[in-house]
């Protein structure tokens, strides 16, 4: 397996020289740019698991950065953001996000979801899976865990990798009704939610990808006072 590299883009240097030590000492190769110009240079370059990329940077903020990124890969994006950057945060994960910390962060709950990306990437990689576990059928949509993707009537639908993993979270789990924090725990992969915004962005991107009518879900259903379930008719193989 390749050694897992990581792309850190951040304006800050004591923030970038923090990153690269910790997950150097957890065996992962770093690349860090201290701008959005030099972030997409290294990201044309090179085949990254996972990018950490600041909201604010100089010559390209992280928006764009983020929206150029995910217009030509699904790698895992994880945005660093400032308490008072609520908009920013929700336009960020809007256009792609996989994820977001507030700064000031906890190093260590980085790190802890950083793994949790990785693990993803680990599973992604290789071919451990049990063959009846790795497709879903539900009417006109196929979800597939072993690549990554789903196809609505045929059709590929371009998800980010965090929107596919939370449309296989919700397939596995039909008529099942989760919480906004049951959901991140099981497919954020940690205990840790500074709000909601990042759970009702990504269902409310999902549902536009896959619903026919997403203001009138049929699919993925909001649970009034509680929070989502999965429904559909499951076809068997």
């Amino acid at each position: 397996m390749k050694p897992i590299r990581i792309l850190i883009a951040d304006d800050e240097k004591e923030i970038r020289d923090l990153l690269i030590t910790y997950l150097q000492r957890e065996t992962y190769k770093v690349d860090a740019a201290a701008d959005g110009e030099e972030a997409l240079r290294l990201f044309e370059l090179n085949r990254y698991s996972l990018v950490i990329l600041d909201l604010m940077m100089p010559r390209i903020d992280g928006i764009e950065v983020c929206r150029r990124m995910r217009s030509t890969s699904n790698v895992p994006i994880l945005m660093l953001t400032a308490k008072d950057q609520e908009m920013d945060k929700i336009i960020g994960l809007s256009i792609g996000a996989d994820d977001y910390m507030t700064k000031p962060f906890s190093i260590h709950e980085l790190v802890a979801r950083i793994k949790a990306h990785m693990r993803r990437f680990y599973v992604l990689s290789s071919d451990r899976a049990a063959p009846e576990e790795t497709r879903i059928l539900f009417r006109n949509l196929q979800i597939d865990r072993k690549t990554y993707t789903a196809t609505k009537a045929g059709e590929q639908i371009a998800l980010t990798a965090k929107e596919f993993e939370l449309l296989a979270f919700f397939a596995s789990h039909p008529g099942q009704v989760f919480t906004k924090t049951q959901i991140f725990r099981q497919v954020w992969d940690s205990d840790y939610i500074e709000d909601d915004n990042t759970v009702m962005v990504h269902i409310r991107k999902l549902r536009m990808k896959i619903e026919d009518d997403a203001s009138n879900p049929k699919m993925i259903q909001t649970v009034w006072g509680i929070g989502y379930k999965f429904v559909g008719d499951k076809d068997e193989d």
